[in-house]
């Protein structure tokens, strides 16, 4: 969440006042450090942070990142807001050399060594924009990362919201929900990549940095699938956005900015104004206890580290975020990439580094004034165009004209990425070899969202969404192990998906979820038919709100046809037959259980529910299906042959 404070308080309004003169000082300081050119020059350093999963052998997250962060006993590795996500921020390294495949190195020494102690905990680490086996049970408030500034965090959000977090994203399905917490945001893992820049050019290289947004998001989308929902390209853009959204709706004619956002609009001035629009346009949402002030700092000889400037911008999430730092002592500026999903590999990682390090340090004059040359709705547009259709995408380019994704990136971007790397003098091998690999990922237009979805299609011809999505999952992550660029990856199959038996352990992984359902005031008769038609033999009734009220099978309407009401058919409502109060068990029900309750009450049909909301049924013919599925794989482990009758 980009908060790492001690102390967090922002109920006090005592010290929240104090906090609010820190942070007026921390600006005059900075005014101070600009006006005497304290700031660092002529160095281009870059920085990463890898944010990763840690699932179980089930492929389902798995909570234990205190345990894990205590096993590695490693600087690098800090918390993240969910107990199944970690961070691992890097060392600044300068522009240079074999920058680029050090920092390979490096992430592959540190994700190895998190790999082998998640495996003493019963799992392993992933590299994944959006874990595609999460499940909405698993982002509930319990699984918040035990630390205070995460709860403060929450709290305070959650307040200022006031009300539920509303999810409503299209893609080629939908999803509508809504949550009480923040904690959507953690199903949310990037790859952030910082740049260093003279703080002079902070309008130039910012605004350079908005404008080549979409393209570099095109190619780097890894993010389509949300709790089975096949959404945006890059979903993690909308979800990230609507899951930190604390307006309440209630100022409808106001243009209040979310907290997470692309801009509205060109930046037009320096970095010390970036600060101070900061400062008017958001709520200080944490505030903390800071002993001595920046200007005191600097006067005595000390270069101060902002804390209350900072604090504040990590509760900012711009998708292109300004940052303050300090580095051997000298302060400075860098820009943040945020955009960018984590995976599908290290190599891939690298090569989006090399993408956006080369463009960020390749700026022609002609694009310092870039402002001048697109409209910034443009570029906003394009930016979430890229969000959701990825390499489809075409966007506006200094004209009128669209342009397609691919033939932006190969023919105008890289030239000056390749040209911005070897002004920094990066080893000509990695050029080669990391920029070759955004060539040919975007010739092919195969990103991690393209191989994610194409395998889900084929899978699900002949299997279920979480059959499809195990196989997705485990197939990323044993081609993460062998390190090739996604764009040479195989389509995952099922039998990728060794842990076979973890798809079938929860009811709500057999269920039958699209459903059809009528209201208590609909006629029997137009209940009858729809079976016909259907050809199913329950129908769930359920009020105008979707609150699950009961439930009309095939024999309950066989029995109502041969009792004296059947004289008066053509006026009798569901309400009247349908079965009240049946009995019923949320999807998280184990397999077994949900089989052993249909069996004692001789039940037909178990309904599945949620906060009195229905999300499924599970019937006979689901369970045969399910036996049938359970034969055919035990063969196949078996090694035994799986016959066509």
């Amino acid at each position: 969440m980009g908060v790492s404070v001690l102390e967090l308080d922002f109920k006090d309004p005592v010290k929240r006042k104090r906090f609010v003169k820190h942070f007026l000082d921390d600006l005059s300081s900075m005014e101070y450090m600009l006006r005497e050119g304290m700031f660092e020059k002529g160095i281009n350093r870059i920085g990463l942070e890898q944010e990763f999963c840690i699932i179980d052998y089930s492929l389902r997250p798995l909570f234990k990142n205190m345990e894990l962060i205590s096993r590695l006993k490693d600087d690098h590795f800090t918390t993240e807001l969910a107990k199944f996500n970690l961070e691992i921020n890097l060392e600044p390294r300068e522009l240079e050399g074999k920058c680029l495949s050090l920092y390979e190195s490096d992430l592959v020494r540190l994700l190895t060594k998190a790999n082998k102690h998640a495996h003493k905990l019963g799992g392993k680490v992933i590299l994944t924009g959006i874990l595609p086996t999460i499940k909405e049970s698993d982002i509930r408030i319990d699984n918040i990362t035990p630390l205070q500034r995460y709860y403060a965090l929450n709290e305070v959000m959650t307040k200022l919201r006031g009300k539920d977090f509303e999810f409503n994203i299209q893609g080629i399905d939908e999803l509508i929900t809504k949550t009480d917490s923040v904690l959507f945001e953690s199903c949310n893992t990037s790859f952030q990549i910082h740049y260093q820049i003279n703080p002079e050019l902070f309008k130039e290289y910012y605004n350079w940095s908005m404008a080549i947004s979409a393209p570099v998001m095109a190619c780097t989308v890894n993010s389509p699938i949300f709790l089975k929902k096949r959404l945006w390209r890059e979903t993690r853009i909308a979800l990230f956005q609507q899951s930190t959204d604390i307006r309440n709706g209630e100022t409808t004619f106001r243009d209040e900015r979310p907290r997470v956002f692309f801009g509205n609009d060109w930046e037009k001035a320096g970095i010390l104004e970036h600060y101070k629009e900061n400062l008017s346009r958001f709520k200080i949402l944490l505030s903390r206890e800071i002993e001595t002030s920046s200007m005191t700092e600097i006067k005595e000889g000390r270069i101060p580290s902002l804390k209350a400037l900072s604090l504040h911008n990590g509760t900012i999430y711009k998708w292109n975020r300004a940052c303050y730092g300090v580095t051997d002592s000298k302060p400075h500026i860098r820009i943040e990439a945020r955009y960018i999903p984590a995976g599908p590999t290290i190599v891939d990682e690298i090569a989006n580094t090399a993408l956006w390090t080369g463009l960020m340090n390749g700026m022609a004059d002609e694009y310092k004034t870039i402002d001048s040359k697109m409209h910034f709705s443009e570029v906003k547009s394009n930016f979430y165009k890229a969000a959701q259709a990825g390499m489809s995408a075409q966007f506006k380019w200094k004209s009128a004209k669209l342009i397609p994704a691919r033939d932006l990136i190969l023919k105008e971007l890289i030239p000056i990425a390749k040209q911005g790397l070897i002004n920094a003098k990066i080893n000509t091998s990695d050029i080669d070899k990391y920029l070759g690999i955004i060539i040919e990922r975007v010739k092919s237009e195969k990103t991690g969202s393209q191989w994610i979805l194409t395998s889900y299609a084929k899978l699900k011809k002949e299997h279920t969404a979480d059959e499809s999505i195990s196989a997705i999952t485990e197939g990323m992550y044993q081609r993460q192990k062998i390190g090739t660029p996604v764009h040479k990856w195989e389509h995952a199959e099922l039998k990728e998906s060794k842990n076979w038996t973890s798809k079938y352990l929860e009811i709500g992984q057999l269920m039958t979820s699209d459903l059809i359902t009528v209201g208590p005031d609909e006629l029997i008769d137009l209940v009858r038919n729809i079976m016909l038609w259907s050809n199913i033999r329950h129908v769930p009734v359920e009020d105008e709100n979707g609150i699950f009220l009961g439930i009309i099978s095939a024999e309950l309407l066989l029995h109502f046809f041969d009792s004296k009401q059947r004289l008066r058919w053509e006026e009798v409502e569901a309400s009247e037959i349908m079965e009240k109060d049946p009995l019923t068990v949320s999807p998280e029900t184990l397999t077994i259980d949900a089989i052993r309750l249909m069996r004692q009450n001789e039940l037909s049909c178990l309904p599945i529910v949620r906060k009195d909301k229905l999300v499924g049924l599970f019937t006979e013919r689901d369970y045969i299906k399910f036996g049938e599925q359970i034969l055919e794989e035990l063969n196949f482990h078996k090694g035994l042959p799986n016959r066509n009758i």
